[in-house]
């Protein structure tokens, strides 16, 4: 194996964070609109109304 090496290269922090904050945020907003059925978005007609239709204009049956 004569020629190959190996090398761990850094990842610098600021391309880390956003994934670190982006990840959570997209997971929150998948659970609000594939799974919720309004246990949280139930606190407003208007959130409430906008995850219904996000549901149906994917697919998944709310009802």
């Amino acid at each position: 194996m004569s020629g190959l090496s190996t090398s761990a290269t850094a990842i610098p922090l600021h391309r880390l964070t956003r994934w670190l904050l982006a990840v959570p945020v997209l997971m929150l907003l998948a659970y609000l609109v594939l799974m919720d059925n309004g246990a949280i978005s139930q606190t407003g007609t208007f959130l409430h109304e906008l995850m219904h239709d996000g549901r149906h204009l994917l697919g998944v049956p709310c009802h």
